[in-house]
């Protein structure tokens, strides 16, 4: 379902509305535009969150990960050596 609205444009922005959409054309570019603004908006907002809340837990993330070191490098060892076990030919 459409509705009509009545909106105004600057000058300048109509101009570049009459060079690329025809009339009747318009309101679908309008409406294409502005679902794509909002939407690159939201994706923008969206990264700025992740990424301030990425610098404000750094620090807890790279202790984090200094703790579970040990264990990790442990358990990679003896995978390791199990695999190296099951390769040797049976004699």
């Amino acid at each position: 379902m459409s509705k009509r609205v009545n909106i105004v444009l600057p000058d300048q922005t109509l101009a570049i509305l009459a060079r690329v959409a025809p009339r009747g054309n318009r309101s679908q570019l309008i409406s294409r535009a502005v679902l794509y603004y909002v939407q690159s908006l939201g994706k923008q907002t969206l990264r700025e969150r992740l990424k301030q809340e990425a610098l404000s837990n750094a620090g807890r993330d790279v202790e984090m990960a200094a703790d579970w070191f040990p264990v990790e490098a442990d358990s990679s060892v003896g995978v390791a050596g199990t695999a190296k076990r099951q390769k040797r030919p049976k004699g």
